[in-house]
């Protein structure tokens, strides 16, 4: 029997359902206590109907939004143990389940309405500590056992009530305890804002309304993705990349992508991809499922609906025991690195078909800064995590920009005010890094430059990023981005670390960052001689770079382009 819809209605409550999550978002960052959350917005929320099917998502970080799909499906049906009901709350961690690394926690809570249960609320949020060998939780390993505290589906709140019992476990495995539990309980008022804010919407629109209307925007969003696929230029497309190293050998680990377009569907298949490591690099099922989400969302009309609709056209092949698709007990704290780095492989697959639509390569990695140690007053321990920027790709109709999170990574900058407010740390230098850029015809975004200063007391410090082997690649003639480094500098020496390391500090050591610069797009000697220019004066490069690559002569004394040298030189 075909539904009766009325336009109007729809679009309201179609906005509403997403209003509930962005609501939601607002609510967990408001009341978050570390800065990874409060500031950052390392964290998503999503609403599900009664089968589990996705209905809406915040857009706070899109890496979270596919894998948060397979998280609460997975976690749901995996607890058995009793019933869940009204006012009680799931939290889970386990990756091989449908999760992520052991960081980014999961709150799933149902909503009853009148005795009936008619949704799902969830949130997800990156722990700035869950314990393990290193502070921070981001160390390299080689078994998940050391990566930290480890969650099945359990019961965190009943009836409306923390349970103290399991909350004071996950307390003891952790050093940074304050932050943690705040975090926590942020997360237990944006499920309670959700399931008011779907109480408000079913107590004027009615409950029989309101799931009919559930179930057409599903299939709304199927409709509006299988037309959007048919526009796709159809056949078999592939690319290759590496990430440099996997923490613990030289051996860089290869991501193969290829990608079917037919009339009705999208394969993302990633077979031929390494096998898993014996080190922290390895992506989940979900990690790997939502960089495929990721990059279909973004090849289709930005205004189609992300739920049950359009995942169903998200199709992967993702052998198991590979590194984008790990079993237990293999490591997956550094699995994000592998999915930033499979985007970009996936969109270098879809260059070739789509080659006005897809960038050059980007900083493609996560970049975990994270340290911890005690506190100078106090004596009591303290958790940091960020991730740092880098250069993004250039494109056929602009240069990439400077110093931004790249793909489905969307964190914000931690202010250096409050970094030096609440951690005894100093940011000595934060600028971006000059002549770092991918040189095209449309440049790549320039690097960052990070560094921490520890002027109090020792910490450990890791380094959990890629990138030091070899900078994002250019497309159409482009060339690559200028590579990472990571160093670590004392009063009587400076050494080149490893992408993926740990090591103490003692008081007066400097950690320094340089991140990567995007990769160009296009031939960098049909740069347009004023935009050249302008990155000259801006000091983004150099006098020297921009003749001897971009192939452009600047009177340095009044500041303009000399033609004719130009002209000769680029003949």
């Amino acid at each position: 029997m075909a539904r009766t819809i009325d336009p109007i209605k729809f679009e309201v409550i179609r906005n509403a359902f997403v209003e509930a999550t962005e609501e939601m978002a607002a609510a967990l960052r408001r009341s978050a206590y570390s800065t990874n959350i409060k500031t950052r917005c390392d964290f998503s929320c999503a609403l599900f109907d009664s089968k589990l099917r996705p209905i809406a998502q915040s857009f706070s970080q899109p890496n979270h939004l596919g894998s948060m799909v397979k998280t609460v499906q997975k976690s749901v049906a995996a607890y058995k143990s009793e019933h869940l009901g009204e006012g009680d709350a799931l939290v889970v961690n386990y990756p091989y389940i449908g999760g992520v690394h052991l960081n980014d926690i999961c709150l799933i809570s149902p909503v009853y309405y009148q005795g009936t249960l008619v949704a799902y609320v969830a949130n997800l949020a990156h722990h700035v500590d869950v314990g393990g060998g290193a502070p921070a939780s981001v160390g390299s390993f080689k078994e998940i056992y050391q990566e930290g505290v480890i969650i099945p589906p359990v019961k965190l709140v009943s009836s409306g009530k923390v349970v103290q019992d399991v909350m004071n476990f996950i307390m003891a495995q952790v050093r940074s305890k304050k932050e943690t539990a705040g975090d926590f309980r942020a997360q237990i008022a944006s499920n309670n804002t959700g399931a008011r804010r779907l109480h408000s919407l079913l107590d004027t629109s009615g409950l029989g309304t309101v799931l009919t209307y559930m179930d057409e925007l599903i299939d709304y969003g199927a409709r509006r993705t299988k037309q959007a696929i048919a526009k796709l230029p159809r056949g078999e497309y592939s690319a290759e990349g590496y990430l440099d190293n996997d923490g613990f050998t030289e051996s860089p680990v290869l991501l193969k992508a290829k990608v079917i377009i037919e009339e009705d569907s999208v394969t993302f298949d990633l077979s031929g991809s390494d096998p898993q490591r014996n080190a922290p690099v390895n992506s989940t099922y979900a990690q790997t499922y939502s960089a495929c989400a990721f990059v279909l969302k973004c090849i289709i009309d930005p205004d189609i609906p992300v739920n049950e609709g359009f995942y169903r056209y998200v199709n992967v092949n993702a052998p198991e025991g590979t590194v984008v698709n790990c079993v237990h007990p293999f490591p997956v704290v550094g699995g994000w690195e592998t999915q930033d780095r499979l985007t970009d492989v996936i969109i270098k697959a879809l260059s070739v078909p789509m080659p006005n639509e897809m960038i050059a390569g980007t900083k493609a990695m996560i970049c975990h800064s994270g340290f911890g140690g005690q506190r100078p007053n106090s004596g009591d321990f303290y958790c940091f995590l960020e991730t740092v920027a880098g250069g993004f790709g250039g494109r056929a109709s602009s240069d990439g920009p400077d110093a931004v999170q790249a793909h489905g990574q969307n964190t914000q900058n931690a202010p250096v005010e409050e970094t030096e407010i609440n951690y005894p740390v100093r940011i000595l230098r934060y600028e971006l890094v000059d002549d770092s850029e991918g040189p095209g015809t449309f440049r790549g975004g320039l690097g960052v430059r990070r560094d921490y200063l520890f002027p109090y007391t020792p910490a450990l410090f890791t380094v959990l990023a890629d990138r030091d082997r070899w900078g994002p690649w250019g497309l159409f003639g482009g060339g690559s981005g200028k590579k990472a480094s990571y160093r670590y500098i004392t009063a009587t020496e400076e050494i080149d670390l490893s992408s993926k390391t740990t090591v103490d500090l003692n008081v007066g050591d400097v950690m320094s960052y340089e991140t990567c610069g995007g990769g160009g797009y296009g031939p960098p000697d049909a740069r347009i001689p004023e935009l050249v220019l302008r990155d000259v004066r801006e000091g983004k490069v150099s006098h020297e770079r921009a003749r001897s690559v971009y192939k452009v002569v600047i009177d340095r004394e009044n500041w303009t382009i000399d033609e004719q040298a130009t002209k000769k030189l680029r003949n």
